[in-house]
């Protein structure tokens, strides 16, 4: 494995390099992204931090118990035990300073210093789409999150997300069940899978894609992680494509920061009496794009991608529906449905309502599931 050593280095004399000591500074408990700016910027040569005094790390801004506490801690031994645990575990620190450092995320207001990686690290400069919605979607937002991913990967375009419930997890096994790339981005440490059921889609990423995090091995989790995780699927990718939202989705929050680092917004358009559209239908009313087929995304990137003619089909031929068929079709996209449900609902009488369902069913469009439950397929 390509890992790199951090050993002496001949510019700095005793101390590591740069690149090391920002490693070490990002692995230090009591140092956030702030205190380590302060650090950056001080009026001190922070390439020798290994020689600061608690004095030293005071004029840095830190105060004294956490000064005096880097002081006697903050050592090459130390730095090098935290690479030689990320070695064994296979995880790579990508630095700010790094060529492999995502381009579009030094741009941003609040760039992660560090980048713990778990995977295929060439993921980090390609052209990146993030994919983001609801954790609880409709068959709907299942659908559309499935096919747009397919169309997105089919020209070569890596899908980030957040490896979330939902339209996260759709998305990134779209990706992968499509032969395409695709970056989870994680809101808990490096090592640390949440939620907990898909353990075994973090391993397939980390197989075949990539595992990114801003947390080191062993940090403790709490709530305030995962908003902060958004900026950097924001920031790492062209644009956002939200694909199902609530109006309290954390997705819209992705949406927040891709707006305010200048970044393309998408947004699906869904039923306006359904709650997972209200989000993104606030969205377009911002004046999000709205996204209605893949071309509507790819058409924004296209001097981006080899000018080849896409291989895949933007829509896949279906049987056509009747005006009612559409219709049930529609209520049981939002979720499945009794009979009794379907015909509180719609208003019809039992006659119409069976045989329309009769004709889904038949058309291979419905399926019917114990106690008359019905199911888009």
């Amino acid at each position: 494995m390509d890992f790199p050593a951090c050993g002496p280095n001949r510019e700095w004399g005793k101390t590591m390099d740069k690149r090391c000591i920002l490693i070490g500074l990002q692995e230090s408990p009591g140092l956030g992204w702030k205190k380590i700016s302060d650090i950056v910027s001080a009026n001190k040569e922070w390439g020798h931090a290994l020689e600061f005094s608690a004095i030293d790390w005071m004029e840095c801004g830190l105060e004294a118990e956490l000064a005096l506490r880097m002081s006697e801690r903050f050592t090459s031994s130390w730095i090098e035990g935290r690479m030689d645990l990320m070695h064994r575990k296979g995880i790579f620190p990508v630095t700010c300073l790094d060529e492999s450092y995502p381009i579009l995320m030094k741009e941003t207001a609040k760039p992660p210093w560090v980048l713990y990686t778990l995977g295929n690290r060439s993921l980090l400069v390609g052209l990146s789409v993030a994919m983001v919605g609801t954790r609880v979607p409709t068959a709907y937002g299942r659908k559309i999150g499935i096919w747009l991913t397919e169309a997105l990967c089919s020209r070569g375009i890596t899908i980030v997300s957040g490896l979330a419930r939902g339209i996260d997890g759709i998305c990134h096994e779209a990706a992968l069940n499509a032969g395409g790339s695709t970056v989870a981005v994680l809101g808990t440490a490096i090592d640390e899978v949440y939620p907990r059921e898909h353990v075994t889609l973090y391993r397939k990423i980390a197989e075949s894609g990539l595992i990114v995090s801003e947390y080191p091995i062993g940090t403790k989790g709490h709530p305030g992680m995962f908003p902060q995780r958004n900026r950097i699927i924001a920031g790492m990718t062209r644009g956002t494509v939200v694909v199902e939202a609530d109006v309290r989705s954390g997705s819209l929050i992705t949406a927040d920061q891709a707006l305010e680092e200048g970044r393309d917004v998408f947004a699906v358009p869904g039923p306006i009496t359904s709650p997972k559209s209200r989000g993104t239908l606030g969205l377009l009313k911002q004046g999000a794009k709205i996204v209605t087929e893949p071309g509507d995304i790819l058409e924004e990137y296209e001097h981006f991608l080899p000018s080849v003619s896409p291989t895949y089909e933007p829509e896949p031929s279906r049987i056509e529906l009747t005006i009612e068929e559409r219709r049930i079709y529609h209520m049981l996209e939002q979720g499945n449905s009794t009979f009794e449900g379907l015909m509180n609902e719609s208003g019809w009488d039992f006659g119409l309502l069976h045989s329309v369902l009769l004709s889904l069913i038949m058309k291979k469009e419905v399926v019917q599931l114990p106690g008359s439950v019905y199911k888009i397929i």
